[in-house]
């Protein structure tokens, strides 16, 4: 499916599907029998037939507030085949969050979750009329009548909509506070998805298994849109992706695709897989020879993929930046893995590659279709904000032409906020948000997020995130209590002294070896203890607006 043979919008690429793949498999949880596109359309119109019941209309805004399910996506296109835009709230977000996006957007109706009902408690609006329970599409309340939905409904209007017309606002995440309405087009995030195939292709047969929240735009576009104009098969879990949940999953699905972040996968590295090679003597010193090691991640990547089920041919990684040493193992296991690089403003992908072209700690070039420059490069290093143009570029953010004018140029260049540069090759290297950038005494630029990706190789750290208190480094950090007391036999319930005095050393030991590892400038002066684990946004980077 080409852009030029089809308009970009999400009825007119699933007609095609619809064409092309109809008795193809589309929707299921793992352990059931999957829907197919033609049963998804049928059940698709009949939501519409609802929605015009309720009083739903081209141009309102409906909210989703719902765990990943096959209904997620059904919900998703009823709501924008009639023209109606679709605002997808993240299922982590507090009550107070979820107040604000449904006052904000002046969402007129909402499709939740059994499991998230709580979140709707108590909240009143003037605009919403209709709640909907997503698991079964019975009505919550509503202002207009008390139908029930009907399976064999047919919408009794045609609607036509256009490639320019709102999509999706996505209130994002944010680590920087205040969430903000994204407004993405249906050419956005089409074009967008379109290009993403160009990258690795996907065919009719490929099994994802979903493990990121609808809501999330990445996950939104390359794991929602993406699969469909493919005619892919999307496979949904009941319960959060623990090991006992996914191992399981993975082996009955044997997915060929999968879009994670980079925390899953070092989790698995620092968790199984380096323990296995530090904790044996023998494993410890042939580890330490190149090419026994090589020869070690080899066997270790093979073991790894039976894990995943055997079958993985793309393990996407995006939505923060991937730890060097764990990048250093992927590469050298042969595990098929790629990083992408985007931003909710963008729809998201901007740069990526496939497992066959991954470079070690690029985000590899800009996408087909799309412009990055590095604005203002600095004359020594080339390092320079990343500026993208591009059909995938936002509308702008909703009711805020403010701030919408602070991050467009009138020429219509996106200014991403994130720093980077390009080598001879166009491959893209992300150095860490320009808001992060930390200015050293002398005036030399200091990128927290390289020094953490030090500090999380350490043994027994969580997470850690590099601030600055009062002109000095400091780093907090998040160590695994359980895994010390493991090791060094001392009882941490006591909080004995005896404790106490391991903790200590083993941060000044950190301290000691990140700054062997770092340049002069970027010296920690100070570790510090973070005690309970660091929020988080839907990708799981940090919030680091509540700790700087």
């Amino acid at each position: 499916m080409e852009e030029n043979d089809i308009r970009l919008t999400f009825p007119g690429m699933f007609d095609e599907t619809l064409r092309k793949f109809g008795k193809h498999s589309a929707y299921a949880f793992v352990g059931e029998e999957p829907k197919t596109y033609e049963a998804i359309n049928r059940e698709i119109r009949a939501l519409i037939a609802f929605q015009e019941k309720v009083g739903i209309c081209p141009g309102d805004k409906v909210a989703i507030l719902s765990l990943n399910m096959p209904n997620w996506g059904v919900a998703f296109f009823s709501i924008t085949f009639m023209g109606a835009v679709v605002v997808p709230i993240l299922p982590d977000f507090s009550n107070i969050e979820v107040a604000n996006v449904l006052e904000h957007s002046g969402a007129k109706a909402i499709y939740i979750s059994t499991s998230l009902l709580s979140r709707i408690e108590g909240f009143k609006s003037e605009d919403l009329k209709t709640a909907i329970l997503i698991e079964d599409y019975s009505l919550i309340f509503s202002e207009k009548n008390s139908d029930k939905f009907d399976s064999s409904a047919i919408p009794v209007k045609d609607y036509k909509v256009e490639e320019d017309d709102l999509a999706s606002i996505i209130y994002t995440s944010g680590t920087t506070g205040r969430s903000k309405g994204v407004m993405l087009t249906h050419k956005n995030i089409s074009f967008n998805a379109l290009k993403g195939r160009k990258l690795q292709w996907i065919h009719e047969n490929d099994r994802f298994l979903s493990v990121l929240p609808l809501s999330h735009t990445y996950e939104n576009t390359l794991g929602l849109i993406l699969p469909m104009l493919c005619g892919s098969c999307v496979y949904y879990l009941r319960k959060p992706p623990t090991p006992s949940v996914l191992i399981p999953a993975l082996a009955e699905i044997r997915p060929t695709m999968m879009l994670t972040v980079p925390l899953i996968i070092e989790k698995i590295y620092f968790n199984k897989i380096m323990p296995a090679f530090r904790d044996n003597l023998i494993l410890k010193l042939l580890y330490k020879i190149p090419i026994l090691r090589k020869k070690l991640n080899a066997a270790a990547g093979k073991k790894l993929l039976k894990t995943f089920g055997g079958e993985l041919k793309f393990y996407g990684i995006g939505g923060a930046k991937l730890n060097k040493t764990v990048e250093k193992f992927l590469i050298e296991a042969k595990f098929p893995f790629a990083v992408g690089y985007g931003l909710t403003e963008t729809a998201p992908l901007l740069a990526g590659s496939n497992p066959q072209n991954a470079v070690f700690e690029s985000t590899g070039p800009a996408i087909e279709g799309v412009e990055l420059i590095i604005n203002n490069p600095d004359k020594k290093n080339g390092e320079g904000e990343i500026w993208v143009k591009g059909p995938n570029v936002m509308k702008g953010y909703y009711k805020e032409p403010d701030m919408t004018k602070e991050v467009l140029t009138p020429d219509g260049w996106f200014k991403t906020g994130d720093l980077g540069t390009f080598d001879q090759n166009n491959n893209l290297y992300i150095k860490g948000r320009l808001k992060n950038m930390i200015v050293g005494a002398s005036g030399e630029n200091i990128y927290p997020e390289e020094i953490e990706s030090i500090i999380n190789n350490f043994r027994f750290v969580v997470d850690s995130l590099v601030v600055q208190q009062k002109g000095k480094l400091v780093a907090l950090v998040h160590i695994n209590m359980e895994e010390l007391e493991k090791k060094y036999q001392v009882l941490k319930q006591d909080m004995t002294r005896q404790f106490e005095d391991k903790v200590d050393e083993v941060l000044n030991e950190l301290q000691e070896y990140v700054n062997s590892q770092v340049n002069k400038f970027s010296q920690i002066q100070k570790v510090v203890l973070q005690q309970v684990p660091f929020q988080k946004t839907a990708t799981l980077k940090i919030k680091r607006f509540l700790y700087t």
